[in-house]
């Protein structure tokens, strides 16, 4: 077991330093596929769920929902009504790159996951949505599933025990909201990607109208770890309430920015020392704990912080996918918010009024901010509408164009008046 103080000794399971580990040879010459056997010849299928929910598994696709449970929300099996995986490799969160560094390095590990999470939910077929610019890990996934099919290790009775289930890959639509899991499943139907009312639920009626579990690439990565080192090992690594080894995606301002893997609830002072630090000796302005979506902390605020949900929750910002991305203190928030405004009003599908609008309506204000050609009333007008989007749509990604926007305001508020009233400041100097 291996707590977050203890990161020196961790030694990586999710990627480990094993060269080729993508070929299908070298995977099972380190024990690949042994979990998927036992499971296969020894398991109940709701004794899967049930150390998946041991173990304390949360999705590492942003939400962090406990992910055994999410398994143990599909209905009784029924006679001739087929059941679905979605395994969401639509990494599309800017600042979020981990689903693909563990689909190129160690494909086989989010295959396993896929067929163990088949064999706990009784599952016909999953269909792998990848993100459709990922052209070159498209091509190594679709070459590493052949070779599993022409194994027997996916497709019709797996290893001769009777079990079947088949990988689909299916190439994204080139859109953010596609990675919204109700949106998902109608872009796969062949629909525009308009996310679903709620209820019901994907495990009521997914794709096609049948029960359906959607799980990111990490998460289901996890699951042979689990399967074959057991749910209190897992339990046991990292973050008390919110455990297992993490892929922590590091960017922005820093000397080695890249994937690195740790346990849960490590200090993301820990953490940018591990990346190198601020590049050219800079302080640090701000982070971005968990992809462009989350509240912004800025650099009083994460002294004593971990990388986990509780830690973060009490600071004032989300773990979401890990993607860490740092700030120096030359970083001009002003055109940040820009940036990641222009990026939320691009990807809104339009389905809702109050982020088809509120997206737009926040770029141009920014924008305007930016130019040098705002006031004061547009800050206020901006947090106003914030609150008039958040909460008031069919998906989250309203929530997700407005957590920035406020927190960013209110947490560099100096930064934003400044550029407010250019003329005011210039004379006072």
């Amino acid at each position: 077991m291996t707590k977050a103080g203890d990161w020196q000794s961790y030694k990586r399971v999710l990627l480990p330093p094993v060269k080729d580990l993508h070929h299908l040879d070298v995977y099972r010459a380190g024990g690949g596929y042994e979990a998927l056997r036992a499971v296969l010849s020894d398991w109940k299928p709701d004794e899967v769920t049930e150390e998946v929910k041991r173990s304390g598994l949360r999705g590492r696709g942003g939400a962090g929902f406990p992910t055994g449970l999410k398994w143990s929300f599909m209905p009784p099996v029924k006679p001739n009504v087929p059941r679905y995986l979605c395994c969401n490799a639509d990494e599309s969160e800017p600042g979020t790159f981990k689903d693909r560094q563990l689909m190129e390095y160690n494909p086989h590990l989010m295959f396993e996951g896929i067929l163990i999470a088949g064999y706990a939910m009784s599952l016909k077929a999953c269909y792998l949505y990848v993100r459709g610019e990922f052209a070159n890990w498209i091509t190594l996934l679709q070459d590493e599933l052949s070779k599993l099919y022409d194994a027997k290790l996916a497709g019709s009775n797996i290893l001769g025990t009777g079990f079947s289930m088949d990988i689909i890959m299916h190439k994204g639509a080139g859109a953010y909201i596609c990675g919204e899991e109700t949106s998902l499943m109608e872009s796969l139907e062949g629909k525009r990607a308009y996310p679903r009312i709620k209820p019901p639920f994907p495990a009521q009626s997914g794709i096609w109208g049948y029960p359906t579990t959607i799980n990111n690439v990490e998460t289901l990565a996890c699951a042979p770890l689990i399967i074959s080192r057991g749910g209190d090992w897992f339990a046991g690594v990292g973050a008390n309430k919110h455990p297992g080894p993490v892929l922590y995606g590091i960017s922005g301002h820093v000397n080695r920015p890249g994937v690195y893997e740790y346990p849960t609830g490590m200090l993301i002072t820990d953490l940018l020392d591990i990346a190198g630090g601020i590049r050219g000796n800079k302080k640090l302005k701000a982070l971005v704990p968990g992809g462009a979506s989350v509240p912004v902390l800025r650099a009083d605020m994460i002294d004593g912080v971990t990388m986990d949900v509780e830690s973060l929750h009490e600071a004032g910002s989300m773990m979401g996918t890990a993607g860490m991305l740092f700030l120096d203190e030359d970083t001009d928030m002003v055109a940040f918010l820009r940036r990641v405004a222009r990026f939320y009003h691009h990807e809104s599908c339009g389905q809702c009024t109050p982020c088809r609008e509120g997206t737009g309506w926040m770029e141009n204000l920014i924008t305007r901010i930016d130019d040098g050609e705002g006031n004061l009333r547009d800050l206020d007008l901006l947090l106003d509408l914030c609150d008039q989007m958040e909460g008031r749509t069919v998906c989250a990604l309203a929530d997700a164009a407005a957590w920035p926007v406020r927190n960013t305001i209110k947490r560099f508020r100096g930064d934003f008046e400044r550029r407010c009233r250019p003329s005011a400041w210039a004379v006072n100097a």
